[in-house]
């Protein structure tokens, strides 16, 4: 019996998402090889700048114990940088220019501060976050309970909507403006992505730490706040 050639067919989103894991992977792999502390080599120097850069934005926003929390928003940052930037390459996409692959970035996130929020308080001390707030009454709960649900669903749809439109907005503007006049006029709004791929990463990056902050804020006094007496979980948030 004979077998029908089986075809397979990769949307470019997930080969170009693949394509940049590999790249990450190798980055890692070569800067493994030659990690000096006396003399560095010029990819350990802008790599250590990125972690300095990402660790900086998290602590900014959540004291000293954000940087617990580097090894996936970090991910998330280059990863969607990278995305953002690759668009800008020709013959190249840029992954984060389909849907599929912010809504898979704002729900990874969505469910990490859930988790680690759960972590911090507990099941239901953190589900006591959602209907239980200072100065409101009690009998609010109810009420309060389900805007803060609303609340947090609609993060996820914020997160993919506003990476996406951000990314398909500039490629397409290009699109159009290219079939009418190709070459030159593209150009300016090509310019324009090199700086907001790099905003939105930053843009996620931040609102996943102010996330993360508010989910895993515990209310009564110690060392949840990052070891630092007095330290606000948004002092550095301006």
């Amino acid at each position: 019996m004979l077998l029908a050639p089986l075809h397979l067919h990769a949307p470019d989103h997930v080969v170009f998402s693949a394509l940049i894991t590999l790249i990450i992977l190798f980055l890692g792999l070569a800067i493994r090889k030659s990690l000096s502390v006396d003399n560095p080599g010029k990819l350990q120097i802008v790599l250590e700048d990125v972690v300095t850069f990402i660790v900086g934005v998290l602590e900014g926003n959540m004291g000293l114990r954000g940087r617990q929390y580097l090894p996936l928003l970090g991910t998330l940052f280059v990863f969607i940088l990278f995305g953002n930037l690759m668009g800008q390459i020709p013959g190249l996409g840029s992954p984060t220019g389909n849907i599929n692959v912010p809504f898979a970035c704002a729900i990874s996130l969505w469910l990490y501060y859930h988790w680690q929020g759960i972590k911090a308080n507990g099941l239901v001390g953190y589900i006591l976050h959602f209907a239980v707030m200072p100065g409101v009454p009690i009998v609010m709960a109810p009420l309060i309970f389900v805007i803060e649900i609303i609340s947090h669903l609609s993060r996820v749809l914020s997160l993919t909507l506003r990476l996406f439109g951000n990314i398909f907005g500039e490629h397409l503007v290009v699109l159009i403006i290219a079939s009418i006049v190709p070459f030159i006029a593209p150009l300016p709004i090509q310019f324009l992505g090199l700086i907001v791929g790099p905003l939105q990463a930053f843009i996620f990056l931040t609102l996943g730490a102010i996330y993360l902050t508010a989910a895993t804020h515990v209310d009564h006094h110690g060392d949840e706040l990052g070891g630092v007496e007095g330290h606000h979980p948004h002092a550095h948030a301006h």
